[in-house]
């Protein structure tokens, strides 16, 4: 039998202008090299066998090339700028991440993280407003944002949703979300709860004197999503929530290039389904990316605490790619130069409560929204302490006080630290 010739590694390959993918494969029933070869020629411009095509000249040139090789499993390919359409998210992961994580050559496959050459990152807008952004909108200069998501998460109609957001908001909330599966249900249509719950915010703002945002779901098909949109706009809301991962690129990149004057607030469900799998998928770094590179202003993280799965330290490195205008390379992730795409705010959420403040502020620092659904609405005096109690765990760590101590003077976090710790 022939010797197949590996054509797509080259490991004295130096890249320049490309794009380039860190993965994480396990061969099956093949050497190393061999599987590395093949995931290249397949997310490039090669195929299963012999095509007359291929050997072209100005083909060969558009070979992806593998140009480092670890005895571990990670590999890095260099996939020349040429073969992407570069304003094309949609485009670029069908190349990347498309027949790849299916091929028999693999047993696992996984994306880690991605670097962005200049000629795609100029194409795109990046966050409208970012970090700095947010907090003009907000008037917060200084501390972590807090936030909460009504809850139950589906089943209240308008006039008890509006009224927790109203609970959540004179209590001390900065912001307060829908969930995920909010969308416009009969129980609570998107036009009367974008109405009766803005009505809210404003007088929520009016009585404490500051700054308060209502993220309401928009995700839907297409041309309603746009439409929602535009009703929050006229409406005068500050901000639209997206469920970037099911409504899909396109649909966010539409969104985003619609130009609204409104904040992207990017939640993250379905995400598990790409990177739990330690060994298989896409990580949550890469979703970052492409969600940075799109442009929303804020993005859920993980947390490293609470009910969600996700190690505090990875957790970390995505708050870094996504905070950091440049961005150095671990071992799980390139190096990045983000050039004029803004920094995006991270979101910590799910299964928080005041107690997780110290933890949150300590590993991920002032620039992070805090989102407590669950810990604020099951606080035992209500909503409203709830909300009291998350904002005066804030406070206290902001003052470089124990939430124990802080507590001795503040009833409801001390209820709150009672309950949950």
């Amino acid at each position: 039998m022939v010797k197949k010739r590996l054509d797509f590694i080259d490991l004295k390959y130096k890249p320049k202008n490309d794009l380039i993918c860190l993965f994480r494969i396990t061969p099956n029933r093949m050497s190393i090299e061999k599987a590395a070869n093949t995931v290249a020629l397949e997310s490039s411009v090669g195929t299963w066998t012999k095509v007359a095509g291929s050997k072209l000249d100005y083909v060969e040139k558009l070979k992806a090339k593998v140009f480092s090789i670890k005895r571990s499993g990670v590999i890095k390919i260099a996939y020349p700028q040429e073969l992407f359409e570069y304003d094309n998210v949609p485009n670029i992961l069908s190349s990347i991440a498309g027949n790849i994580m299916g091929m028999k050559a693999v047993k696992s496959i996984r994306l880690e993280d991605i670097h962005l050459p200049k000629s795609i990152l100029k194409q795109f807008k990046g966050p409208k407003y970012g970090i700095k952004g947010v907090r003009r909108i907000m008037k917060i200069k200084e501390r972590p944002f807090v936030g909460t998501i009504i809850k139950p998460k589906l089943g209240l109609n308008t006039k008890h949703h509006a009224e927790s957001a109203y609970e959540s908001w004179t209590g001390g909330c900065d912001i307060v979300k829908d969930d995920e599966n909010l969308a416009s249900q009969r129980f609570n249509t998107f036009e009367k709860r974008l109405s009766k719950t803005l009505e809210m915010a404003d007088k929520a703002e009016q009585e404490t004197g500051e700054r308060k945002a209502y993220l309401i779901n928009v995700t839907a098909e297409t041309k309603e999503m746009i439409k929602r949109a535009q009703l929050v706009e006229k409406m005068g809301g500050k901000y639209i929530m997206i469920d970037i991962i099911t409504s899909g690129w396109a649909a966010v990149q539409t969104l985003r290039e619609a130009n609204f004057k409104l904040a992207i607030h990017a939640h993250r469900a379905m995400h598990a389904a790409f990177d739990r799998n330690k060994d298989h998928g896409i990580s949550m770094m890469v979703l970052a990316d492409f969600a940075r590179l799109i442009g929303v202003d804020q993005i859920h993280i993980g947390t490293g605490i609470g009910k969600l799965e996700g190690k505090i330290k990875d957790i970390i490195e995505i708050k870094e790619e996504i905070s950091k205008l440049k961005v150095k390379k671990t071992k799980k992730r390139l190096q990045q130069n983000w050039m004029n795409i803004k920094p995006v705010m991270p979101v910590s959420s799910g299964g928080l409560h005041p107690g997780h403040v110290p933890f949150l502020i300590k590993n991920l620092g002032k620039d992070l929204i805090i989102q407590a659904g669950g810990g604020i609405h099951g606080h035992p005096f209500g909503t409203k302490a709830g909300a009291i109690a998350m904002r005066q765990a804030v406070d206290a760590v902001m003052r470089k006080i124990s939430l124990e101590k802080y507590a001795k003077t503040h009833v409801e976090l001390e209820e709150a630290l009672n309950e949950w710790c």
